[in-house]
């Protein structure tokens, strides 16, 4: 990441060093997902459409650790791995819209909740900004080589409620809880970055 293009890493020290973790990103590019992983203070395990597992790049992405998902099942599979990274004390990192669109975290799916509220992994916010504000000259689907590419941690909050209760309603209203939580996020990191 840092040969193609210039991160701005800011607050990534706000990453616990240890245990469970879940990165939270906004997703309004292709590059989002790599480029954290490339900037993170730690390794991280993404969920990642199964689709994005083709030819040669499926190999390797389940050799670095990301974790494919079916989108259009309640993939079991995909949860369990994803639940054994936070056992075994790892970061997950979720694309909480479920895909790509305005990254603006308007519209979560119940994905991230669930992890945070099943695991007790804190959540970190994190917001990707200018990945989509330009098309690159050479390559029109990537932002411009060098180009500037900003990437904001925030801190960690807890998803539930101290409740421990797992139901539909416990669920939803955690889910109401971390959209706002990554709303403010993105909207400070805009301030600071004057994205």
């Amino acid at each position: 990441m840092y040969g193609l293009w210039r991160p701005r890493v800011l607050g990534s020290w706000k990453v616990p060093a240890t245990g469970p973790v879940i990165l939270a990103v906004n997703h309004s590019h292709n590059i989002d997902g790599p480029m954290v992983i490339g900037v993170a203070p730690r390794a991280s395990h993404f969920l990642v459409k199964k689709e994005a597992f083709v030819g040669p790049l499926g190999p390797f992405m389940r050799a670095v650790g990301q974790l494919e998902v079916d989108r259009s099942t309640a993939d079991r599979t995909a949860v369990t791995r994803a639940l054994a990274v936070l056992r075994d004390g790892g970061v997950l990192g979720i694309f909480p819209e479920g895909s790509r669109g305005e990254g603006d975290f308007a519209a979560l799916r119940a994905g991230l909740a669930y992890f945070a509220v099943r695991s007790g992994a804190p959540i970190v916010p994190v917001a990707v900004l200018g990945s989509s504000e330009k098309r690159g000259r050479l390559i029109k689907a990537l932002p411009p080589l060098r180009s500037r590419v900003d990437v904001v941690f925030g801190d960690p909050f807890e998803a539930g409620d101290g409740s421990g209760r797992r139901t539909r309603k416990a669920l939803d209203e955690a889910t109401e809880r971390i959209q706002k939580q990554l709303a403010a996020h993105l909207d400070s990191a805009r301030r600071l970055t004057g994205r």
